[in-house]
């Protein structure tokens, strides 16, 4: 399944889910930008991510400017503090929401980012390791960044607080010069995370409208819709209302039922921001699918999912002690309600509070929820004010609506099984969950009367189904094509003999050679592995190569002294020689490059033979 099907399917799915690098050497590299021949342009990490820092007592405050277009991972944010020196908790806002393909959902920081480090002690000749690293957008990361903050001790006064003593040190005069540009980071770093995550929402300005419409297709399932009539009874009181009267009641139920949907999301995306590393755990991965397999099976009828009868009864008898009629009562009865889950809006109400929880952003958890319960009660508007007049009547089409929405939760463990599942199988389980879908929609199509909706349905599945089966059928030729892909072996290296070493032996062979340097932590790294190496048009050609590759996850000084030795300033970034051991510095490719323009690449450097 294509990359953009699979996220729409998912989101569809989960909404119901002295400074040195190591040791500072890259900072050596003060050139404006690095560009050779057709590869983009990436700024030396200095420039990149500018880094300052100052103490103002028993506080060090560090500071990041981010150049657009590029962003900090908050995991790789670490203080480690020498022998004369102890600190406390890093105070920093929590980064923006961010799906890599690779690492999962990961925080990131595109603003500038302040962190606070409390001194809890220091002497004269203290410091901290501060460790960093970041990636260019385009796809272009550098290694992870080291620089020793030196500091100045803090007497028991300071400590206390939180003044710097009258001492005459580098450190002071450090502080002096930068104090000012610290403090307007300080003021607003509460307005940044504000910023952070209102720019989260709005990039995915979709989502609340999509939980409103789910939130409506809830409202119309078997369990839910015969209780509007036995609510409007109790919004209204049993008297007769004028209909402003009912319309501001019925609004103030619905308002309180979103209240505690609103404190459900808040609760489980506060939960999501300290565990989102663990949902991208295989075991984590394959319970969470196990879970949406049970919600799905609920949907079908195979068992309910409900609180437990004595709770029931006990929020019932609070719900029946508000006054109906009343403002705070009816409201207060709606916020009381939004506890008692039916079983049908129970399944996906989980689903949709496990995504909240992976997103981890407290904004998107509280409107998306709150949207969900919105809709929900959009019926109950309706039929508070107009009677059973413009809601349709119960019958076999609920049941329908509560199998949609099982259809639904199952796309949703593809989605989180297919990182850890061989890419075959993730497609055979995407065609299958299509074509049942489809199927489904056009067994339904065939059960209704005769009309404009059952051939309207008909349609859309029948098209469905011979367009699923066409890209079922190619997405598996492809994936089959790709196991007979030559393979793509490296010789590994990780120090300049080693280079000079294998550069000698293909001269004598009369073979070209390719410097892959890889990471763990390449992002870019990895998409040239998936999708350009192991290409079919693209392995044959690589095999006319001497590969090698250069593994400097670590950072070790092996590592450095390597890329320092090329002059390279991150990852990825792929060096090649010629038949006769001559460096090609104009084929020089830094950041990621899909299949065929490789090869384009390729053969403009006449690396390789063009076909034409």
């Amino acid at each position: 399944m294509s990359t953009i099907g699979t996220r729409l399917f998912a989101i569809f799915a989960l909404a119901l889910c002295s400074a040195l690098p190591a040791k500072a050497e890259f900072s050596l590299f003060n050139s404006s930008a690095s560009q050779v021949g057709n590869a983009p342009a990436f700024v030396p990490v200095d420039q990149a991510f500018p880094f300052n820092f100052t103490q103002q007592g028993n506080r060090v405050y560090l500071d990041w400017q981010v150049l657009p277009g590029y962003y900090l991972y908050q995991d790789k944010i670490n203080v480690a503090p020498s022998a004369d020196a102890q600190v406390g908790a890093l105070e920093m806002r929590h980064g923006q929401p961010y799906h890599d393909e690779f690492f999962g959902e990961v925080s990131i920081y595109k603003q500038p980012l302040t962190v606070t480090v409390p001194l809890l002690k220091s002497t004269d000749n203290a410091s901290l390791t501060v460790t960093y690293q970041g990636c260019a957008e385009a796809g272009f990361c550098y290694p992870p960044e080291s620089i020793t903050v030196p500091l100045y001790a803090i007497s028991g006064a300071a400590s206390d607080s939180g003044e710097a003593p009258n001492k005459a040190t580098p450190a002071a005069a450090n502080e002096q010069r930068q104090a000012a540009s610290i403090t307007t980071s300080k003021s607003t770093q509460t307005d940044n995370r504000s910023q952070t995550e209102v720019g989260s929402l709005s990039e995915n300005w979709w989502q609340p409208l999509l939980f409103l419409g789910l939130g409506i297709g809830l409202a119309f399932t078997p369990c839910v819709l015969p209780m509007y009539p036995i609510l409007t009874g109790i919004v209204l009181g049993g008297g007769k209302k004028t209909h402003g009267q009912t319309f501001r009641l019925s609004l103030l139920y619905v308002q309180g039922m979103a209240l505690t949907y609103t404190l459900l999301g808040l609760v489980v995306a506060s939960a999501g921001l300290q565990f989102q590393a663990a949902f991208q755990h295989p075991y984590v991965l394959i319970g969470l699918s196990g879970l949406f397999v049970l919600l799905a099976m609920s949907m079908f009828g195979v068992f309910s999912l409900q609180l437990p009868a004595s709770l029931q009864t006990k929020l019932s008898e609070m719900s029946n002690q508000q006054k109906g009629g009343s403002n705070l009562g009816v409201f207060a009865m709606g916020a009381i309600s939004g506890l008692i889950c039916s079983p049908c809006t129970t399944a996906p109400l989980s689903g949709a509070l496990l995504y909240v929880a992976q997103s981890g952003d407290l904004l998107t958890g509280a409107v998306t929820l709150y949207a969900l319960a919105v809709g929900m009660g959009i019926p109950l508007i309706l039929a508070a004010m107009f009677g059973n007049k413009l809601l349709p009547k119960a019958g076999a089409w609920m049941d329908r609506v509560k199998t949609f929405f099982g259809l639904i939760l199952l796309a949703a463990p593809i989605f989180l099984l297919e990182r850890l599942l061989p890419e075959t199988i993730s497609v055979w389980l995407w065609a299958a969950w299509m074509l049942v879908s489809l199927g489904w929609l056009y067994h339904i199509s065939r059960t209704l009367q005769p009309g404009k909706l059952a051939s309207a349905l008909g349609i859309i599945a029948i098209l469905g189904l011979s367009g699923g089966a066409v890209y079922s059928y190619n997405a598996l030729f492809t994936t089959s094509a790709k196991a007979e892909v030559p393979s793509v072996d490296f010789i590994k290296i990780s120090t300049i003999d080693e280079l000079n070493r294998e550069l000698a032996a293909a001269k004598e062979a009369g073979k070209p050679v390719m410097l892959d340097f890889y990471a763990d932590w390449c992002v870019a790294c990895k998409e040239f592995e998936k999708y350009t190496f192991h290409n079919a048009n693209v392995a044959p050609e690589l095999q006319r190569f001497v590969l090698l590759q250069a593994d400097v996850t670590a950072n070790r000084p092996q590592d450095i002294k390597l890329l320092m030795s090329l002059n390279v300033l991150g990852l990825p970034t792929l060096d090649f020689w010629d038949a006769n051991g001559e460096p090609l510095p104009a084929a020089r490719l830094t950041g990621f490059m899909k299949a065929n323009p490789f090869l384009k690449h390729l053969e403009q450097n006449q690396l390789i033979k063009s076909e034409g």
